[in-house]
């Protein structure tokens, strides 16, 4: 039971802690509410569990030899963070009937998880940690594990994002709040350049 507390306490700490998928869970669930967000929440939960569990079954070891790859995979997430940093920027902060109400897609949060270098880190350590030695039990069972508190953990940040939607009712806050988000954004891509 320890080894799986312990396991828990790593998901928990890698899945609640801010970073980019995080920040546009809060800022969809702001925007959109809560039921269009969960797309994004179940797809990025699904696209980290899927990444874990590749890198749990020999993925680590491509890596290790082509070691090239991790930078590709981090100069495409700072790419990315900072598309959608823009993307938020430059939003005008209206609410009419011609502004797509659906938020982020399930392969939306798919594909931030496979080019957040975060979660490629969290992957290669809680994988390094906790399944190193090939027992395959503790690899479906971690990733299991993981795949319940993510997805908690990312639909709380959607969850918190409703609770500012009630104070966004005007263009004028929209666009500061989209302001912010995109500011976290471009420091969360500014954050991986000097790791």
């Amino acid at each position: 039971m320890t080894v799986l507390l312990s396991m828990a306490a790593f998901a928990l700490a890698s899945s609640i802690s801010p970073g980019p998928v995080n920040v546009v869970a809060l800022s969809a669930g702001a925007q959109h509410g809560l039921a269009a967000s969960m797309r994004h929440v179940t797809g990025a939960t699904v696209g980290f569990t899927v990444l874990l569990l590749l890198i749990g079954l020999g993925l680590h070891e491509l890596l290790a030899r082509l070691p090239s790859l991790i930078d590709v995979v981090k100069w495409a997430g700072v790419g990315f963070l900072l598309y959608m940093a823009c993307k938020l920027a430059i939003d005008d902060g209206q609410l009419g009937a011609d502004k797509p109400a659906r938020g982020p897609s399930f392969a939306y949060g798919a594909a931030m998880q496979w080019l957040n270098p975060k979660a490629w880190l969290a992957s290669l350590a809680g994988m390094g940690a906790y399944a190193a030695n090939g027992d395959s039990a503790l690899l479906w069972q971690f990733t299991a594990l993981y795949f319940v508190i993510c997805y908690l953990s990312i639909g709380s940040w959607a969850y918190a994002g409703t609770f500012l939607r009630r104070h966004l009712q005007n263009p004028r806050r929209i666009r500061l709040f989209n302001r912010v988000m995109a500011a976290l954004l471009a420091a969360s891509a500014l954050y991986l350049l000097m790791e």
